[in-house]
């Protein structure tokens, strides 16, 4: 008898990006040079990608315009690291960095801003830069300055931006992620749900997505190796040489398993891109590209 085939996740828009080549910087010598990636992720099945970190990819709009057009490539959001929760006075130097990464991403059709919180440890060194808890007024910054950005962004760009929960950041786990979002407008402010960052944290992404449904603006798909994350919790690991010992897999190797988050938020009835991050900062540059076409193959079989 033939298995069953999955449902399709008609809702589900599957694609991937630069960190899963092993990019985290817009110019390092550990890393593929950005041609090669969009040839790769192209071969990989992908169609649709993000920007990763401004700079790496061609800024000038027509010249990564025909990069991608060449290539069958559409761009789904922009990415930026924010620390608002230091206050106002940070405020004009992250607007130059968001107004740049929003300018390129609205020139190439997109519609979403990946917002993540700036780290509270380096997460190359490890070095400790703050307090990883944050006091009363620093939630009101936090809260009160991303709901500007929202507004911001939507208002001169129209993007919408996606808040990405994120290890060693003060938005991490189940706690923090719930009190960020009771605390904000979901008028401006949407999450962009990382599975394997969620997971690294302690979270459970189905019941993130069942409980916060209509906040869950965009998926980032990945997975923890449960051995590794239970090491690097031991020893107090920070999340950069965490990943370079492999803390995050190829699915569906590790957790959470990604079938049940998928039709999770295929049940949402609302359309998700949900893209694929490994994080493998440094990696062989030949080590990519087999893990994102098998990682494509799964995700189909998964109905994505």
């Amino acid at each position: 008898m033939t298995p069953l085939s999955p449902p399709p996740l008609s809702r589900i828009r599957i694609g991937s990006a630069p960190d899963s080549w092993g990019v985290w910087f817009p110019d390092d010598p550990q890393q593929v040079p950005w041609p090669r990636f969009l040839d790769e992720v192209t071969e990989a099945g992908y169609e649709w990608i993000e920007l990763g970190p401004y700079g790496y990819l061609p800024t000038d709009p027509a010249r990564l315009t025909a990069e991608t057009a060449r290539r069958g490539l559409k761009v789904s959001a922009g990415t930026v690291f924010t620390g608002l929760h230091h206050g106002d006075a940070v405020w004009e130097k992250t607007w130059a960095h968001v107004s740049d990464n929003a300018t390129l991403a609205r020139a190439m059709g997109a519609d979403h801003l990946v917002v993540i919180p700036s780290f509270w440890r380096d997460d190359k060194t490890g070095e400790v830069l703050e307090d990883r808890t944050l006091t009363a007024d620093q939630w009101r910054n936090l809260t009160r300055l991303t709901e500007r950005l929202g507004r911001e962004v939507r208002d001169r760009f129209g993007l919408r931006i996606v808040v990405h929960p994120h290890a060693d950041t003060h938005i991490d786990g189940e706690e923090s992620v719930s009190r960020f979002l009771d605390a904000t407008d979901p008028d401006l402010v949407s999450l962009c749900l990382d599975t394997g960052h969620y997971a690294y944290c302690g979270g459970d992404s189905v019941k993130l997505i069942e409980t916060y449904g209509e906040r869950i603006g965009y998926l980032h798909l990945k997975q923890v190796d449960p051995r590794v994350l239970a090491e690097v919790v031991a020893a107090g690991t920070p999340f950069g040489p965490a990943v370079a010992r492999g803390v995050m897999c190829e699915p569906p190797a590790g957790v959470p398993a990604l079938e049940p988050v998928l039709a999770a938020a295929q049940a949402l009835d609302v359309d998700l891109f949900a893209i694929v991050e490994q994080d493998m900062y440094p990696c062989p540059p030949d080590k990519p590209f087999p893990i994102a076409r098998r990682t494509r193959r799964f995700l189909r079989s998964c109905g994505a």
